[in-house]
């Protein structure tokens, strides 16, 4: 999917830290973005702007005062993106960035992001913030890949199928430096997702939360149910593996700070002719669609399995 980024000048900032968290959809080849700094000199910039915000599936709205204050923002990119989003034929997502007076605005009637529309800026770490903005942005898109193919009219008033375009898969082959690269990435992702959601539960009133990063293949995380008398503390250490105990490329231990030679599970690089994915040790079963797991949806499935520990869960 072709996403069109609209924003300020000003909050070239906020774009780059987006792009950052965009780019495991990126990797996947499940988006590619473009903004008016891809217009490369001499171009000509309205007919450019122009040209890819009417090929664009999805356009982002990075909401703030300086958005609102610009002209060519509001009168010419946001108009016509709202015009595509009543024709069908593009998404709109509201991305607000800083607090200021939006509700007014024709994209009042949109879901914005994230969560609830909290401004980035208001987030006590505006990493969960930009985490959150990537999953919305994700169930989008396997929204539209299953969205029905739409009709289009033939002489005489029948329909036919729109013709979509084609998706390809191409074989390749996995070397063990592939391996070790898609390994140390699935650890720093998991990291990253324990990181920065200990910070959230640790703003919440019954719950606290602590990271912390014991070297950079070992990560521990606490968290502590403060209204659970007993069995309210639950503790874990994830490890990437650099050979030794075949424990999994990465493994992890329900304890604060554990022996390399222990474990409670963890997750093996696997690969097919197609693609690279991690499954879990536990599981005896291999090859399988529904075995296979993406670094975000590991991490998301090992918090939700360490917060149960500590009796909560996800809503």
């Amino acid at each position: 999917m072709k996403i069109f980024v609209s924003y300020s000048h000003r909050d070239e900032g906020t774009l780059e830290r987006l792009k950052a968290h965009l780019s495991p959809l990126r990797r996947d080849g499940r988006i590619e973005t473009w903004y008016d700094r891809e217009i490369r000199a001499g171009g000509e910039i309205d007919g450019e702007i122009s040209a890819e915000l009417e090929a664009c599936d999805i356009i982002f709205l990075l909401i703030s005062p300086d958005f609102l204050n610009s002209d060519y923002c509001m009168d010419t990119e946001m108009t016509r993106a709202m015009g595509r989003h009543e024709e069908g034929s593009a998404r709109v997502i509201p991305i607000i960035v800083e607090d200021c007076y939006w509700k007014s605005s024709p994209f009042k009637k949109l879901k914005a992001l994230p969560k609830d529309g909290k401004p980035i800026s208001n987030w006590t770490n505006e990493n969960t913030a930009f985490l959150n903005i990537v999953e919305e942005v994700a169930r989008v898109l396997d929204d539209m890949d299953r969205a029905p193919v739409s009709a289009q009219p033939e002489p005489g008033g029948a329909t036919r199928p729109e013709a979509q375009p084609r998706k390809y898969r191409v074989q390749r082959h996995f070397d063990d430096i592939d391996r070790s690269d898609f390994r140390d990435q699935a650890f720093d992702e998991i990291r990253s997702y324990f990181q920065e959601a200990a910070v959230e539960l640790d703003a919440l009133e019954e719950l606290r939360g602590r990271f912390t990063a014991r070297s950079d293949k070992k990560f521990s995380c606490t968290v502590v149910n403060r209204s659970r008398m007993q069995g309210g503390t639950a503790h874990i250490t994830v490890r990437c593996s650099t050979g030794g105990h075949g424990f999994g490329d990465i493994s992890y231990v329900f304890a604060e700070d554990s022996a390399d030679n222990t474990s409670n599970g963890g997750f093996n690089v696997e690969n097919d002719e197609y693609e690279m994915f991690l499954t879990a040790t536990m599981n005896f079963i291999r090859g399988n669609q529904e075995d296979r797991m993406t670094p975000h949806q590991a991490a998301e499935s090992l918090w939700t399995e360490f917060l149960e520990q500590a009796g909560v869960s996800l809503a």
